[in-house]
């Protein structure tokens, strides 16, 4: 007698079925949403070939010094630098002079594992029009890119080595101030903070001043593409296609600018708050006396907000920022803040972007070396597909696609060969954070 061994599995809560959404274990069904459905697959017969979406470029992880994390060890790397000697000073006739310290910086990574998966019913994948596997395949190949990319870019936020763009007039481009904090970039029809030639210009000279090592010569800095509209407007550009060595070329790579070769990410940070009320941007201050001094909590009218839905966002009053501890339909509490004197009916604003509620950008340069990623020996990217034969069952109704893999992120060794630039863009006032 013969015996199909087969290791039977949990598909979850989420099989991708036909008409819904199943749970394996309860049957219970979900409508298909707006946004998730695969009832187009169903159709008896379409003319259009299948869309392919927007796909993910790994931009950050170019630029990282890759360490190797063999099997078998503790899923930490820890990155070894000697301290600097200070200048030799001027010695007197025979007196020995006072020794310096030497020593190492130990800078250590550790990893995590990340990963998620789909499955597919038996019934969808023989009865669809295009190969869902196949697709499905496709498309947590792309979530894993976008994974990978999110996390580098997030960790490298983290360094503290920041430059805040000039506040310049619209109307003639004079500068009227230098932000110290992000709060303070502006982007409305009187004033901006974009990232001007003049701004990549002072970034370099803080990299050169701070000694950063260069790549092949020159910087790098990866923007987001409105960002990187606001650059190609100088003639100082130079399009990347015109470059003496285009097989060079980086991916992403869209020309140069004062020693520093730029790369497009549409991943690249965009900070901004969501809303602050579920009919409103905005909220505004009610109270008939105003405030001044340091308070503690603040009385608002001017949208809908349930209790406690603000608490650890950011609002902006007077352009200082707080931290909401709490809130009620009508009052908002937090830390002791000074806002200065702030009038009935000031605007409260989303405080997680720029001045007004409005998106901020974080366009980072990079020198040589300047953050860490690990490669963890077995623990690369892995693509798992398992057949309904194989996981589905007793009776073999659901195959799961999905991926995992081991990662650090990024580790910032030298936080003086990064610099992170903060900017507006002619896009504040639309784009979305990411």
């Amino acid at each position: 007698m013969k015996f199909d061994l087969q290791h039977f599995a949990e598909a979850g809560t989420l099989v991708n079925a036909t008409g819904s959404f199943v749970n394996a274990a309860t049957g219970e069904t979900t409508a298909f949403d707006s946004a998730h459905t695969l009832t187009p697959e169903l159709k008896a017969f379409y003319d259009t070939e299948l869309l392919e979406n927007a796909r993910a470029e790994l931009i950050y992880a170019q630029f990282g010094k890759r360490q190797p994390l063999p099997k078998n060890h503790h899923g930490s790397v820890e990155w070894r630098k000697w301290n600097t000697f200070e200048k030799a000073a001027r010695l007197t006739e025979g007196v020995i002079p006072t020794g310096q310290k030497f020593g190492v910086t130990a800078v250590t990574g550790s990893i995590d594992q990340y990963g998620t998966y789909t499955a597919i019913t038996d019934r969808l994948e023989l009865r669809a029009y295009d190969d869902v596997i196949l697709g499905a395949t496709e498309e947590m190949g792309a979530s894993a890119a976008e994974t990978q990319e999110a996390l580098i870019r997030d960790a490298l936020y983290t360094n503290t080595n920041v430059l805040y763009c000039d506040k310049t007039a619209c109307a003639d481009g004079s500068v009227v101030s230098t932000p110290v904090r992000q709060s303070e970039l502006t982007e409305d029809a009187t004033y901006h903070c974009r990232l001007t030639p003049e701004m990549v210009n002072r970034a370099v000279t803080v990299m050169k001043k701070n000694r950063v090592p260069k790549i092949g010569g020159k910087y790098f800095a990866v923007v987001h593409p409105s960002v990187a509209h606001d650059l190609r407007s100088d003639e100082s550009w130079i399009a990347a296609h015109k470059y003496a060595s285009p097989e060079e070329i980086f991916n992403g790579e869209i020309g140069e600018l004062h020693g520093v070769r730029f790369i497009e990410d549409v991943f690249a940070p965009i900070l901004q708050g969501e809303n602050l009320a579920a009919d409103s941007r905005t909220l505004t201050v009610d109270h008939a006396a105003g405030y001044s001094g340091t308070i503690t909590s603040v009385a608002f009218d001017g949208g809908t907000v349930e209790a406690d839905a603000l608490i650890g966002r950011t609002i902006l009053i007077n352009g200082v920022t707080a931290v909401v501890t709490g809130n009620t339909a009508s009052s908002i509490s937090f830390a002791g803040t000074n806002f200065g004197s702030v009038a009935d009916n000031a605007v409260i604003y989303p405080g997680e972007g720029a001045g007004g509620g409005v998106a901020a950008y974080a366009s980072y340069f990079f020198g040589k070396d300047s953050f860490g990623i690990i490669d963890p020996e077995g623990g690369a990217l892995e693509m798992i597909v398992h057949d309904k034969g194989e996981i589905g069952g007793p009776l073999n109704q659901f195959s799961t696609i999905g991926y995992k893999f081991e990662t650090n992120g990024a580790t910032i060794l030298y936080p003086e060969r990064l610099l992170r630039v903060m900017s507006t863009s002619s896009f504040s006032a639309t784009d979305q954070a990411n």
